[in-house]
């Protein structure tokens, strides 16, 4: 086994406590793809060769592109930092990259399109990352394997003859090389992903030895020392600490992840749909409820959120995704002490409900609304005040007592809270209770 790689090769928690602190982010997917409108593996999905794929990329033309306006609705939905996908499977660069021709400005639209992405969200104070993928569909030397469209294509094997994955490795080296030097301070590099385990008809799958992720990884910290960088590059099992994060995908854990039995820092991605890139036909859009719950879920069981959004081939966000930040921004206007800075309580909470904590701030955030009263074991004796958090309106409260109104008795280190019959007209209520 490979000795561990050294700990200066991954942040110290306090070089990363502005994204413990910030808990909500915007993921942002969009490439060519965005023009075929039904999914961004739809060069895997439907293998499609580079000859079929071009169509996408000589249409290319986002002429509404307006990155201001995506980083004004990002902070109105109360989001705090971004990563955009630099790069995504299919290879196309939204920048000028040097190292390739299959880029934003050669295409008909003609401009780079992550310059002026990174100084409006950074105009709008918010923490600006990019997403690169290890993978790479266009490139002649990344070989086919398992998601390539090219492998069940009868001559994959001898397709395969030449392509030499030590020559990708330099490739993306030089690209993320570009991406962190030629764009000011980058908050966030999400690498995106390793399969070594992974087979199909004899081709085989793609990790650490393939990436140079080692190199690659030693890289990024030379040139942006306080980068944080996701998890994917197959190193698990060769750190001697903890990653910088570690990215859950479309699930909410049920458990706070931790690595190797150590606490660590973690982030959830979600979709508003059931698609990362602008998918037209796509109708598994979240509910209000939904989408609120799984930013309250995750910062309940300390983590992040990076909820995704896939802006359309003219370079809009479609009035469905309008809808869906508008949600977030509603609730986040009056709820926000509740998230920000917040995280996992030790307290638990009632069946129903979610705790979360910003020193002697607990939030009890309300999924069923009860009837009249909620009971909270553990908290008698222990609340100076509780308050609605989205009007600041009182909540009363009565402590452990022998009630012939509540069969079985109420505990003695039992709170229970005097609700209106009525739920606010907020998506989830959360009360702020003001510890002693």
């Amino acid at each position: 086994m490979t000795d561990a790689i050294s700990e200066d090769l991954f942040l110290a928690p306090d070089q990363k406590s502005w994204f413990a602190h910030d808990r909500f982010g915007m993921f942002i997917h969009w490439g060519v793809y965005s023009l075929a409108a039904r999914h961004e593996w739809v060069k895997s999905r439907e293998e499609i060769d580079d000859a079929g794929y071009r169509r996408y990329f000589d249409n290319f033309d986002p002429d509404l592109y307006d990155p201001r306006d995506w980083a004004r609705r990002a902070k109105a939905a109360g989001m705090k930092y971004v990563v955009l996908t630099a790069k995504h499977h299919d290879g196309f660069c939204l920048w000028d990259s040097k190292a390739t021709d299959y880029k934003a400005t050669n295409t008909s639209y003609g401009k780079d399109l992550l310059k002026p992405f990174v100084e409006a969200f950074r105009a709008e104070g918010l923490k600006v990352g990019f997403y690169y993928s290890l993978l790479d569909w266009h490139h002649p030397d990344f070989p086919i394997d398992i998601y390539h469209p090219l492998r069940n294509r009868e001559d994959a094997a001898a397709l395969n003859a030449g392509r030499d994955i030590t020559r990708y490795g330099a490739y993306m080296r030089e690209q993320v090389t570009e991406l962190l030097t030629g764009f000011g301070r980058i908050d966030v590099i999400w690498f995106d992903f390793s399969y070594p385990d992974r087979t199909y008809k004899g081709l085989p799958g793609k990790g650490r030895k393939d990436w140079q992720s080692i190199e690659l990884l030693s890289l990024v910290r030379r040139l942006q020392p306080e980068i944080v960088v996701s998890n994917r590059l197959d190193l698990d099992d060769l750190i001697a600490g903890v990653p910088d994060v570690m990215t859950p995908e479309q699930y909410t854990p049920r458990t706070p992840p931790r690595f190797k039995g150590r606490e660590a820092t973690w982030e959830v991605c979600h979709t508003f749909s059931g698609s990362w890139g602008y998918y037209r036909d796509e109708e598994s859009w979240k509910s209000p409820e939904q989408l609120v719950k799984l930013l309250i879920d995750s910062v309940a069981l300390g983590g992040n959120l990076l909820m995704n959004v896939g802006p359309t081939g003219r370079g809009t966000f479609d009035q469905r995704a309008i809808d869906a930040l508008e949600v977030y921004g509603d609730w986040l206007r009056l709820h926000g002490r509740a998230i920000y800075g917040a995280g996992r309580s030790s307290f638990t909470a009632p069946d129903g409900c979610r705790f979360t904590q910003r020193d002697d701030r607990l939030y009890l955030h309300i999924y069923n609304w009860p009837f009249q009263h909620l009971h909270i074991d553990g908290l008698a004796g222990k609340v100076a005040y509780a308050q609605f958090l989205h009007d600041a309106s009182e909540v009363q409260w009565i402590g452990p007592r022998n009630d012939p109104h509540f069969v079985p008795p109420v505990g003695a280190t039992t709170l229970t809270l005097e609700l209106p019959v009525k739920k606010p007209s907020v998506v989830v209520p959360v009360v702020e209770l003001i510890l002693k």
